[in-house]
């Protein structure tokens, strides 16, 4: 087992980046050296991490020499852009953006829910879209106790969603609202400020988001099961941090709330309310994935009803991916794959 990694953090200076270097000071992988990387505007950045300060420089393909592990958190065009080169180097790279995350070929992991797939990959581990992640956790001991058919979630997402200059942007149209002063759309589509709206990536001509599409497809392939019937409507809304979800199940047989909670009390990474409801305020900060609001859905055989929700940085985003580095060595396949094996990413 590795003891003395080397490890590089493309993405340093974005809200991800950053969260992710926050957790590595909470739960330290064993790390010989850090590198953080970003894109050409922000090298030379100086930056705190693991007590050193660290300059950040430009992420190219030539930056990954030496590097055993890779966090690449700077969205699709570059992952697919330093993905390959970083693998073609030797390192192993855990991507946050969706730019592997449907290729068969790349395991798509929550360690609670499916690390046993860390051992199969071919130099890329792909993290689940941060609301997939809160529902697939959720949904994972639910289903291999009772088979769920249908899934319909609906998702009220933070502006942290969106970057950090979203929540800026949100700040600053609260601010100019109670001002008077006209108020400012660069960032998100429309103003998020007293307001919400059901656009979230790209519509799709189906009608769906690449959000929602997302959710629906990463949900299937983290289960291992094509038979689920998912459907999402997410919605942006005017919180900074953390993501809720309202979620309506059918299972193949009944089942009642009182051992759907027994289940998700077992779960690790889930904590359960059971005489409140959790909140984006409340928890922003945790590790956890909280659910409430348990019931019966009267609308459907075999339904039931609940209330979801968590920190999308760091469960949803940085935590994820940590995870996966920290299944990876527990595991011990940190292998990865020659160049001829790699050449198709």
């Amino acid at each position: 087992m590795r003891t003395d990694l080397n490890i590089a953090v493309v993405g340093a200076t974005g809200v991800v980046g950053r969260t992710l270097l926050n957790i590595l000071e909470e739960r330290p992988l064993p790390i010989n050296h850090l590198r953080l990387l970003a894109s050409g505007r922000s090298a030379g950045t100086i930056t705190s991490a693991l007590g050193q300060e660290l300059v950040v420089q430009e992420a190219t393909p030539d930056s990954f020499e030496g590097v055993d592990i890779a966090f690449i958190s700077a969205g699709s065009d570059v992952s697919r852009r330093l993905a390959p080169a970083a693998v073609n180097s030797g390192a192993l790279v855990i991507d946050k953006s969706s730019a592997y995350r449907m290729d068969p070929g790349v395991p798509l992991v929550i360690p609670e829910v499916n690390g046993r797939d860390v051992e199969d990959h071919r130099g890329v581990i792909a993290t689940p879209n941060c609301s997939t992640i809160q529902l697939a956790i959720v949904l994972y001991p639910l289903h291999r106790a009772n088979p769920i058919k249908r899934v319909v979630v609906d998702t009220y997402q933070s502006a942290s969603g969106a970057g950090a200059s979203a929540v800026s942007e949100l700040n600053e149209q609260t601010r100019a609202l109670a001002q008077g002063r006209p108020v400012p759309v660069q960032a998100m589509p429309h103003q998020l400020a007293y307001n919400l709206f059901p656009h979230i990536d790209d519509l799709l001509p189906g009608g769906y988001t690449g959000e929602e599409e997302k959710m629906m497809n990463e949900t299937r392939k983290i289960l291992h099961d094509e038979a689920i019937g998912v459907s999402a409507t997410c919605v942006r809304v005017p919180v900074s941090v953390s993501h809720s979800e309202a979620v309506h199940l059918e299972f193949e047989n009944p089942m009642e709330p009182q051992e759907a909670l027994r289940l998700l009390d077992e779960m690790p990474g889930v904590t359960v309310t059971r005489d409140s409801y959790p909140m984006p305020l409340d928890v922003a900060g945790s590790d956890d994935v909280y659910v409430g609001r348990v019931r019966r859905d009267p609308s459907t055989r075999n339904g039931l009803a609940l209330w979801i929700v968590a920190d999308n940085l760091r469960k949803g985003a940085a935590l994820n991916a940590l995870q996966i580095a920290e299944e990876v060595v527990s595991r011990d396949c940190l292998r990865v794959p020659t160049l001829s094996a790699s050449a198709d990413l």
